[in-house]
């Protein structure tokens, strides 16, 4: 009998190699795991939305000069309840003691106490930091809100307040990122007993569990571990980037499980997991490109948080996909035989009679998901969006946001703004921060220039020698020696010559100059005077170091102005032009919450529109080619962005403010996840529907797509949900509960939706094909033949079908997809690899 045996093709051939080698592909990755374990460590967190501003932002510019010119002494606002005046006061004291405390102000002194040269106070000034048994204590560090030396002072204040009930309102020693792994921890928890819970239902057999759960945890470890090639990676990534690795990236792994229980049915082990593997390698990297579509289209955002995660999360498809190829065909072998004697009975139901009744309102779906689609792009369009967290209420708050909660509930909140101009022109500051405490919006503007130091002056008013000497109690011969040796060295000689009496220099300049001679040896001070004078210079130091830089200087400005909204926004233009009446526009920075708030505000009406036309048009390209129809492509998208626009439509409807972040990352999730469920449907409607009716195919189709996308949506969706529900984290928080109702109305669209409109438009999709042209190659065998893919040609009679299986006789046909040998090419294959 003649035979002639076609050649393996290239994954045929991959997959024979990792099939036979998965000893080694098993001990590599035990290597690579170990050191992805020591690795996660190296990864660099980055707790600052703001880093993520593009470098155009005024923000991220004014963030930029601070950090280079200013020092940012790290703050508190500690409120004792239950406690007296007397107490509080006492309080305030014995925190000013300890060390790495610069002040704790309590009322109008920086002790407790009113001062003697003071007015006496107003119940209304009272009410500021003493209201019933709460006090407000002001307290300010000597070091940043990272440096050990504000660490250990705040913990000496727990210490001290231990006795009392207490709440403190602080960035210093609050980390997100180890809030926000404790958190994911708990999730990770919870997400595995649900996904092992799915996994039960959807399952075959009971040994399938281990196989997937391997595989989900060593792709999760794989992207944890490889983190740190980025350098720093935003919060945001680092915490969620596990959970919807998990959800998104299961689908490939079931796909895989399911190829290999069929090829097993009439193969044996090493065949059937050969075969799964070579048929899976093309179909799970084209069924993958969805959703890295959308994740690539997060990476065109101007607000950098978006490639910061795209990148993150499409390593993570990646992985996940490298370890579906790579470790799970081993995995398979090795569980086979427990998997054959753990079968089970299917628990999920077959669901003819929803196809049916999904086919009978096929002429009221259709109409009401038209009303629906356009409803919701009119309400998601009124969606509340908020750019600060100062709205956002989450479900559980952390230890740091219920103390800023009790302490903006009793003495309100604050929202107080950096300007930044350049330095020099004490005048025009000075000008400037009167002009600006004119409005009632302004609760104080604080700069050099009206900083008052001793008997009513300024740091920035210009003194004589007599006026310097009266104010800092020095001999007044000696200030003018002081005085000329300043002109001498500013080689200003015509005040030295003319007489220095009515030579004028700015206090601050000349205590500086003055204390430098007296640190040199030039001037003796007896013990009093030397201690009241490093006293001052203790304060003014600290004052120079917040407010003046090498070429800026620095005014704050507290707003009585929520963070966020149209009046807020208007007025930060309006702080603009007083300052431009004196400074250059081109070096005037605003700095704070709120100039946040406006910058991304900004930023998001660019990103929205790029997110969700680039989301549709790589997603569309990749369907062209997938289905080869112009009209399918388009029916798909139109259900998947029908769901994104009525999942926020729900925002709109409520007025509960969301995220602007949430929305742009959710939308890309939906949009590059949630279109294979309707991928899959489609796919089995079109091939189904050449050997039925196409009522019957729908239904067929709907009753064989239903395990995927339950099993898929239920884990997302569930993922989403404990995100939304655990997470302390206000720009994670909207991402869970958007990602989690996104995907059941998704479900639910394509379950009950979209077979209507497949049905319906079933024409426009067959007008619109365009075909791609594939060479084709004929080839003939004899004997038994092993078949496995879709032959067209004669056995004993004409054949054009999907065909898996033994034909005995002749085969002469051209094999568009799969492949098939005859038994004694397959016995010698067997052989060579005993």
């Amino acid at each position: 009998m003649s035979k002639e045996t076609e050649k393996p093709s290239f994954f045929e051939k991959l997959a024979t190699v990792i099939v036979d080698k998965r000893n080694l592909i098993f001990f590599l990755y035990a290597c690579t795991l170990i050191f992805c374990l020591f690795s996660r460590n190296w990864v660099s967190v980055c707790n600052d939305i703001t880093e993520y501003l593009p470098e155009s932002t005024e923000t991220r510019q004014g963030l930029t000069l601070m950090e280079e010119e200013f020092t940012t002494f790290a703050t508190a606002r500690v409120m004792v309840s239950h406690v007296t005046y007397e107490i509080a006061a006492d309080l305030a004291e014995q925190m000013e003691q300890i060390e790495g405390v610069a002040s704790a102000a309590f009322g109008s002194g920086t002790t407790g106490g009113d001062s003697e040269d003071s007015d006496p106070e107003t119940p209304e000034d009272i009410a500021a930091y003493f209201k019933g048994a709460d006090a407000l204590i002001s307290v300010t560090f000597d070091g940043e809100e990272d440096d050990e030396i504000s660490l250990a002072a705040l913990s000496a204040i727990r210490e001290l307040l231990e006795p009392y009930d207490y709440y403190i309102d602080s960035t210093v020693g609050s980390s997100q990122a180890d809030s926000l792994a404790n958190e994911m921890g708990i999730i990770l928890a919870v997400a595995a007993v649900i996904i092992v819970l799915v996994l039960l239902l959807t399952s075959r057999s009971y040994a399938e569990i281990p196989v997937l759960l391997l595989t989900f945890i060593a792709a999760a470890v794989l992207n944890l571990g490889t983190n740190f090639i980025f350098g720093e990676i935003s919060f945001v990534s680092n915490s969620v980037t596990v959970v919807l690795q998990l959800a998104l990236a299961i689908d490939y792994a079931i796909i895989m499980l399911h190829r290999f229980l069929e090829e097993r049915e009439h193969a044996g082990d090493r065949e059937a997991c050969i075969a799964a593997v070579s048929a899976s390698i093309p179909s799970i990297s084209a069924s993958s490109l969805t959703t890295i579509s959308g994740l690539a289209a997060m990476m065109f955002m101007q607000f950098r948080i978006g490639f910061d995660m795209g990148i993150v999360l499409i390593k993570a498809i990646l992985f996940s996909m490298l370890s579906v190829f790579t470790l799970m065909p081993g995995l398979l072998m090795l569980f086979s035989k427990a998997m054959a004697r753990t079968q089970h009975r299917s628990f999920i139901p077959r669901i003819d009679r929803w196809g049916r009744f999904a086919m009978r309102l096929r002429h009221v779906g259709v109409p009401l998901f038209a009303v629906a689609i356009a409803a919701g792009f009119l309400l998601s369009n009124r969606c509340p969006y908020v750019y600060g967290y100062s709205q956002i209420e989450t479900a559980r708050q952390n230890e740091t946001q219920i103390a800023e909660e009790k302490v903006n509930e009793t003495f309100g909140t604050q929202n107080v703004m950096a300007l930044i101009v350049p330095k020099g022109d004490y005048a025009s500051e000075k000008a400037l921060l009167e002009r600006l405490e004119t409005y009632d919006q302004v609760d104080y503007a604080m700069g050099l220039s009206n900083v008052e130091v001793m008997d009513g002056y300024m740091l920035t008013d210009s003194l004589t020698p007599r006026q310097f000497a009266e104010a800092t109690d020095l001999d007044y011969e000696l200030v003018c020696l002081v005085y000329a040796a300043y002109a001498a060295e500013g080689e200003e000689y015509g005040r030295i010559v003319g007489g220095i009496d009515d030579y004028t220099v700015p206090l601050m300049d000349m205590f500086f100059f003055a204390y430098d001679k007296v640190e040199e040896g030039y001037v003796d001070l007896d013990e009093e005077n030397q201690a009241d004078l490093d006293d001052l210079y203790d304060q003014l130091s600290d004052a120079q170091a917040q407010l003046l830089g090498e070429h800026y200087t620095r005014m704050l400005i507290s707003l009585d102005l929520p963070e966020e909204g149209e009046e807020t926004f208007a007025f930060l233009q309006t702080i603009h032009r007083e300052a431009e009446r004196y400074y250059d526009a081109d070096h005037v920075y605003l700095v704070g919450d709120s100039t946040s708030d406006y910058d991304l505000s900004v930023s998001f009406a660019r990103d929205n529109i790029m997110i969700s036309v680039l989301s549709v048009v790589f997603v569309i390209i990749v369907l062209l080619f997938t289905f080869q129809s112009v009209g399918l492509p388009i029916l798909l998208i139109l259900v998947i962005q029908g769901s994104i626009w009525i999942n926020f439509s729900f925002p709109g409807v409520t007025r509960e403010p969301i995220f602007f972040l949430s929305y742009l990352i959710v939308t890309s999730i939906q949009m590059g996840a949630n279109i294979d469920y309707a991928i899959v449907i489609s796919s089995w409607y079109n091939e189904l529907k050449e050997k039925m009716s196409r009522r019957e195919a729908i239904i067929q189709a709907l009753d064989l797509s239903f395990p995927t996308v339950l099993t898929s949506g239920s884990i997302l969706s569930a993922a989403g949900f404990l995100i939304g529900r655990i997470t302390t984290e206000p720009a994670i928080v909207g991402i869970g509960e958007c990602l989690c109702r996104g995907t059941l109305i998704s479900m639910f669209l394509v379950m009950f939706i979209l077979p209507q409109i497949l049905y319906l438009g079933d024409k426009i999709v067959e007008r619109t094909r365009f075909n791609i042209k594939v060479p084709e190659v004929s080839r003939s065998a004899s004997g038994t033949v092993y078949v496995n893919g879709r032959v067209r040609g004669r056995v004993s009679g004409v054949v054009d079908a999907h065909i898996q299986g033994v034909i005995y006789g002749d085969v002469s046909g051209m094999l568009e997809t799969g492949s098939y040998q005859t038994e004694e090419a397959s016995n010698d294959n067997e052989t060579e690899n005993q």
